[in-house]
């Protein structure tokens, strides 16, 4: 769905204290205020650098996660919407939705480097964790657009089922896909070998973030007007648990994408409603997940007052 106009860019740093914390780190990184708009924020995974799109302006923030200040401003096309960062911290992919294309930052140089067409309305972009393909949710044509890297061009499409194409996220291990479709209340799974759409789940109202365990055994994903968190079972694709988290919830988890961690702790998401700005932590869920054998429900989330995010919670965190 197409966004609102947004205001001039605007950094509000969660301040040094927070960023001792590794929770607050995880969940203030980045706030941008209202600039970056819904859920276009994203973060550079090579600390300690955060990128943070501001539709607004037609470019994109660089934030230096150890200050919480804008270092530089790099322009990506007229209204950049979703971002992913390579491991290594050179390269940023972000989408320029009335461009239907796909800008690519040099951010060591700090300025654009090439654009690759995509279709209509390109929303949402996720990155593959060897940095080999990019997706990007193109959502007048309900497609999912796959964006070879080392080759520099669109690679294939698959078409999904669900409506409006929002968020497409890779599990840990590259082998799926997920996409929310926002009006279509499921989220599609991509299979990257088959290329191909191989299941749909059912979730809540207007689905949006999505978020992994490290060890890819569950995803959970936020919907937006049901104002809940969906834990789904990544092997069997059906959601085995769900959580109140507040209005307007996209999320993310502990070292989503990461295959280097034993076990996530948290997930982690934004509450956007007008009675309620705060970032929330659902904390020792796996403890308490169905999926462990344990009759009990996830815990509560708690919450981090004092931010006003407007977009899913980002990380800057080393890989």
């Amino acid at each position: 769905m197409r966004a609102r106009p947004s205001r001039a860019p605007r950094w509000r740093g969660c301040g040094r204290a927070a960023w001792r914390s590794a929770s607050a780190a995880r969940c203030c990184a980045p706030k941008a205020g209202a600039a970056c708009r819904r859920h276009r924020s994203a973060a550079s995974t090579a600390a300690p650098f955060a990128y943070v799109p501001n539709e607004g302006s037609g470019t994109v923030s660089v934030i230096d996660t150890a200050t919480d200040r804008v270092v530089a401003e790099i322009a990506a096309g007229k209204k950049p919407r979703g971002t992913a960062v390579s491991a290594d911290g050179r390269t940023a992919y972000v989408s320029d939705q009335p461009n239907n294309q796909l800008v690519t930052l040099d951010l060591v140089q700090r300025k654009a480097s090439g654009v690759i067409a995509l279709g209509e309305s390109p929303e949402g972009v996720g990155i593959s964790p060897d940095g080999r393909w990019v997706a990007a949710a193109v959502e007048e044509s309900n497609d999912v657009a796959f964006v070879d890297t080392q080759a520099g061009k669109l690679a294939f499409v698959v078409t999904v089922h669900g409506k409006n194409p929002e968020h497409a996220v890779f599990s840990p291990d590259g082998r799926l896909v997920f996409v929310s479709a926002e009006e279509g209340d499921a989220v599609d799974v991509i299979d990257m070998n088959a290329r191909k759409q191989i299941a749909q789940v059912p979730v809540g109202a207007r689905p949006r973030g999505i978020g992994f365990s490290p060890d890819g055994r569950q995803a959970y994903v936020a919907a937006e007007n049901a104002n809940e968190v969906y834990f789904i079972d990544t092997a069997t694709f059906t959601v085995q648990a769900r959580i109140r988290a507040g209005i307007g919830s996209p999320v993310r988890s502990s070292g989503s994408g990461r295959s280097d961690r034993a076990a996530p702790r948290r997930a982690f998401c934004t509450t956007t409603g007008s009675a309620a700005r705060s970032c929330c932590m659902i904390d020792r869920w796996m403890a308490a997940s169905p999926l462990l054998g344990t009759a009990n429900e996830p815990s509560s989330p708690s919450q981090v007052k004092g931010v006003s995010p407007t977009h899913p919670t980002s990380f800057a965190e080393p890989r």
